[in-house]
């Protein structure tokens, strides 16, 4: 297996996208932020003291994707055509088995370029799941962020690749 950002020395580089074609490019990815069922609640019913946490953490997440390429070294700077991020939340704010909530996330980003999205998803998904932390730590500091994947991708001469 060749690593695509390293050149023959074994140092960092960044990717030469210049002869590719340009093609629609669709990355999806997923994650989960975990919390106390009391902090769902107050979540969902927009009672948490910095404001609405979830339209926070969505425009937080669409302005992650947009900056990725100044968060990761090596990511090229994309035009990116659209940023969605969705929340789900559980149907009732009673616990799991271990005791907590989670509210799941979910990044759909797409270009029109010559590399793929899939860290402007994966960044997206991130950032939304911090700014939850931020807006709920007040009341729940044993949150937990995990589960951050890539879901699915198209485009490119990969093609389509379904993760999940």
């Amino acid at each position: 297996m060749t690593l695509t950002h390293l050149d023959e020395q074994g140092r960092a580089r960044m990717v030469d996208v210049g002869g590719k074609p340009d093609s629609e490019r669709v990355a999806i990815a997923r994650g989960e932020i975990t919390m106390m069922p009391a902090t769902l609640a107050l979540i969902r019913g927009g009672q948490i003291e910095k404001g609405d946490a979830l339209a926070v953490a969505r425009v937080a997440g669409i302005m992650a994707a947009k900056k990725t390429s100044e968060l990761i070294p090596l990511c090229h700077p994309l035009m990116l055509t659209n940023v969605k991020v969705d929340f789900e939340l559980p149907p009732d704010d009673g616990p799991r088995s271990d005791g907590t909530c989670a509210i799941g996330i979910t990044a759909t980003v797409k270009t029109l370029g010559r590399t793929g999205v899939e860290m402007e998803a994966l960044t997206a998904v991130t950032v939304a799941a911090l700014t939850i932390y931020d807006m709920a730590k007040a009341v729940d500091r044993a949150m937990h962020i995990q589960n951050v994947r890539l879901a699915r991708k198209s485009g490119g001469k990969s093609g389509e690749i379904v993760l999940e």
